[in-house]
C-alpha cells in the first residue's frame, strides 16, 4: 500500500455558514430547507435527518448542499466527537452544511474511493490521530485546522481494493440502517400502544368498567436515598447491595450497578435499601432536560440522594407502574420539573401529587405483559444492532489495515 497524505485524495475542504434555525420536526419530502446539526455525522455515518429547519429570513444565506460522493467531517465539536465523519451517498438539495462541518472536494486525479476514505477516517486509529490534532482553550469544544488535517498520512491500497473494501463495509451499514428503521418503527408502535392502553382509551379483551384516578403519593411508600462516606471502607468494601446513582438508570429493569454498599452501611443508617420490585426515579440530574429515567429493581438495592423510590402497595403492581411512569414521563417533567442553575430537579411534593389512571389489578397485569413483550422485542433488536456494530468494527480493523485482503 502507498503511504501519502490526505491531500493526495482531498483537494480542499469546504464549509457552510451559520444560519438561524428552529430545532423542530422537518420533512425532507416536503422540501423544507434545513441546516445540518453537528450530530449529522456519528459512528462513521452521515445522518441527514439530524437537521434543523432554517428560518425564512435566513434561507438566502445558506449556500452549501451535501454532494453525493463527498465526506462530511465535524471540524468543531466536543473533544470526544471532533473529527467524526460520514460518507454522503446521495444529493440533498434541501439540506445545507453549517460552518462547523467540512465537506470534502475530492481530487479527481487521484482515483481514490471517497466511501473507502470515509471508513478510514472513522476507524479508531485515525479517529485517535484526528482528535490529537484538535486544539482550543475550552475543555468542552475543540477545533481542527485544515493544514495538519490534510497532512495526515494514509495507507492507500489500489483503487480496486478500495472499492471492494467500501462495498463490504457498506453492506454492513445497510444492515445497520435497516435495524435503525425497524427499531424506530417498533418504538413508535410501543408509544402508540402506551398512549392507548395506559389511559384506558383502548381496553384489552375481557375488561370493562371504570378506572380510578389516583395520585402517585397514595400508591405506596416513598423513599429517598443517600451516599455513604467514601472515606469509610467499611461502607463499600465487599458491598452486599447494588447502589443506584442517576447514571445507573439507563435500562427499565435494574439487575446490578457498578458500585455496592455493605450491610454495615445499612445497619448504621449510612445507606437506604429498597426491596425487590420497587420503582426508582431519577429526580435530580442534567438528563432530566430530555427524559425521566425510571426503572424497576429486581433485587434489594440502595439508592443515592438523586433517586426517589416508590415501593408499590396492594393497589398497583410494580410492572404496571414502571410502564405508567415511563409513559407519563414527559407530563411529569412538564408539571414537576424545577429548573436549577446547574442541574434540574423534580419537585417531590408535585411528583407525589401527580395523578394517573389505575385499572384493576388483573387488567394491570395484562397491560404490563403486553408492553413488556414489546420492550423485550425492542431489546432484542437493540442487542442485534450492537452485535452488528461490533462486527463492522472487527471488519474495519481487518480490511483497513491489510490484515485481510479482498483482491
Amino acid at each position: 500500500w502507498e503511504i501519502a497524505p490526505l491531500s493526495f485524495a482531498i483537494e480542499h475542504l469546504e464549509s457552510g455558514v451559520s444560519v438561524n434555525s428552529v430545532d423542530d420536526t422537518f420533512s425532507a419530502d416536503a422540501g423544507e430547507h434545513s441546516i445540518l446539526k453537528t450530530s449529522a455525522v456519528s459512528r462513521g455515518r452521515f445522518l441527514p435527518h439530524e437537521a434543523k429547519r432554517i428560518t425564512a429570513r435566513d434561507l438566502s444565506r445558506a449556500k452549501l448542499n451535501p454532494r453525493a460522493g463527498s465526506i462530511i467531517i465535524s471540524r468543531m465539536n466536543t473533544p470526544e466527537l471532533v473529527g467524526e465523519c460520514g460518507y454522503v451517498a446521495d444529493e440533498f438539495p434541501q439540506l445545507f452544511v453549517p460552518d462547523r462541518l467540512w465537506m470534502t472536494v475530492m481530487r479527481s486525479s487521484s482515483d481514490v474511493c471517497p466511501q473507502w476514505l470515509s471508513y478510514v477516517l472513522s476507524n479508531p486509529p485515525a479517529r485517535y490521530g484526528i482528535r490529537g490534532l484538535a486544539t482550543g482553550t475550552s475543555g468542552s469544544m475543540k477545533n481542527i485546522a485544515k493544514d495538519p488535517f490534510l497532512a495526515m498520512p494514509v495507507a492507500y491500497p489500489s483503487a480496486s481494493e478500495q472499492r471492494a473494501i467500501a462495498a463490504a463495509l457498506s453492506d454492513v451499514d445497510a444492515l445497520l440502517d435497516g435495524l435503525d428503521r425497524l427499531i424506530a418503527k417498533k418504538r413508535d408502535l410501543k408509544q402508540a400502544a402506551m398512549q392507548q392502553l395506559l389511559t384506558g382509551q383502548t381496553r384489552l379483551p375481557g375488561f370493562h368498567g371504570e378506572w380510578e384516578v389516583k395520585p402517585l403519593g397514595v400508591l405506596g411508600a416513598w423513599r429517598g436515598g443517600m451516599t455513604p462516606s467514601m472515606q469509610n471502607p467499611s461502607y463499600w468494601d465487599g458491598g452486599d447491595f447494588p447502589w443506584i446513582s442517576s447514571g445507573d438508570v439507563k435500562v427499565s429493569r435494574l439487575t446490578d450497578t457498578s458500585q455496592h454498599v455493605t450491610s454495615w452501611a445499612v445497619r448504621h443508617g449510612a445507606a437506604v435499601v429498597v426491596p425487590t420490585n420497587s420503582i426508582v426515579l431519577v429526580t435530580r440530574s442534567g438528563i432530566l432536560r430530555k427524559n425521566l429515567p425510571v426503572a424497576l429493581v429486581d433485587k434489594p438495592m440502595a439508592i443515592n440522594q438523586d433517586i426517589k423510590a416508590l415501593i408499590p402497595n396492594e393497589a398497583v403492581s410494580g410492572d404496571f407502574l414502571l410502564h405508567a411512569l415511563t409513559g407519563y414521563g414527559d407530563q411529569i417533567l412538564a408539571r414537576c420539573l424545577k429548573a436549577g442553575t446547574t442541574v434540574e430537579s423534580v419537585e417531590f411534593p408535585w411528583l407525589k401529587a401527580f395523578i394517573i389512571p389505575i385499572p384493576p389489578r388483573d387488567e394491570q397485569s395484562v397491560i404490563a405483559a403486553v408492553l413488556s413483550e414489546m420492550d423485550a422485542e425492542l431489546s432484542a433488536l437493540e442487542a442485534r444492532r450492537e452485535k452488528t456494530r461490533a462486527l463492522k468494527q472487527g471488519m474495519m480493523q481487518e480490511l483497513l489495515t491489510g490484515r485481510t485482503r479482498l483482491v
